[in-house]
């Protein structure tokens, strides 16, 4: 498939006019799923832009926020708008991984008498799996998750079932309560695509907010898209052109904020114990071209780049004694990276 190319007059190519046919309908349907959700939700564009991008690269997403900010509202509302299956875990310190993946059970033919082995799906077995409150379960339970997101695959008393694509997690946590929480193993971590954080509305939207909620019953939401043309839209994400120089800005700038390398500055190796993963690259690779696409351009520019480092990698790179004693974030260090390390390469 060819994106971005425009045949000779008089030329007509049944691969092209696929493409751009795929493409408008990508852009359509792009529309009318923010207007599904705008009927909603209000604010937090930049978490909704985040989520749609998460479900075109085919990641995860860990969304950060205070309690009553909408985590769970915003997910439900955007998985009837994709018109996707939908289940919501609640993780609690005494949840079981079969309580997530789901277990064996014995059953008997009423028939025969004879007793054999059935395996009951558990709530992973969907299409966009909330699993709210994840760090307020002990990381046995946590880690039930780690080979159904990198592998699509759930294994339980040695018998592996397959999940059915697309598949996402979307994990929510409380960033003030500590009690009671158990941090996430950075095995974990590493598997988001996304550590997005939702902030408070700003006054006029929260007005908005009370009276949309404290009126009459919210609108129903349509579904816009298929499971089958999702699919086919992170197909067309996976071929967004890139070019060499780009893609070295993602690399270089993901190693300079491992402070052994040498291409890391002195910000880093103050105040950084580990830096990106080769997966960090990935992803930042890969959502850039889905910024770029849902902004109508089929090649992707440093700029896509620099407005990801932050979502990509607050959770990737862990800060030390240094930078608490200081007061600085992962977040102050990132920037701190990035205003050292200005775009070099030519911006298309």
């Amino acid at each position: 498939m060819s994106l971005g190319i425009t045949p000779p007059a008089g030329s007509g190519s049944p691969d092209l006019d696929a493409s751009r046919q795929l493409i408008q309908s990508f852009h359509d349907q792009q529309k009318r799923i923010v207007d599904q959700v705008r009927r909603i939700i209000i604010g937090q564009d930049e978490v909704v832009e985040h989520l749609l991008q998460t479900l075109l690269v085919g990641g995860h997403c860990l969304i950060t926020g205070m309690p009553g900010t909408a985590k769970t509202l915003l997910v439900r509302t955007l998985a009837t708008a994709l018109g996707l299956k939908f289940k919501r875990i609640q993780f609690t310190p005494d949840l079981m991984p079969t309580d997530v993946t789901g277990t064996d059970i014995i059953e008997e033919d009423v028939t025969t008498g004879h007793r054999k082995w059935t395996f009951i799906e558990g709530p992973i077995f969907t299409n966009v799996l909330l699993a709210d409150e994840v760090n307020r379960t002990p990381p046995k339970t946590q880690a039930a998750l780690l080979e159904a997101m990198q592998e699509l695959s759930v294994t339980v008393r040695g018998n592996t079932y397959q999940l059915a694509p697309p598949f996402f997690v979307l994990a929510t946590q409380n960033p003030i309560e500590l009690e009671g929480t158990y941090t996430l193993p950075e095995a974990q971590l590493d598997r988001f695509l996304f550590n997005v954080v939702l902030d408070y509305l700003t006054t006029d939207q929260e007005v908005a907010v009370v009276n949309r909620n404290t009126g009459d019953p919210l609108p129903p939401v349509d579904a816009c898209t298929t499971r089958e043309e999702i699919l086919q839209y992170q197909r067309l994400v996976r071929q967004v052109p890139i070019s060499e120089d780009v893609v070295r800005y993602a690399v270089d700038f993901v190693r300079a904020t491992r402070p052994r390398d040498p291409l890391a500055p002195e910000v880093i190796r103050k105040y950084v114990n580990y830096g990106g993963s080769v997966r960090a690259t990935q992803f930042l690779v890969m959502a850039a071209k889905a910024r770029a696409l849902m902004n109508n351009r089929f090649h992707v520019t440093v700029d896509d780049l620099q407005a990801l480092i932050l979502p990509v990698l607050r959770h990737r790179v862990l800060t030390n004694f240094h930078a608490e004693s200081d007061g600085l974030t992962v977040d102050d260090v990132l920037k701190k990276l990035l205003a050292e390390r200005p775009a070099a390469v030519h911006r298309a």
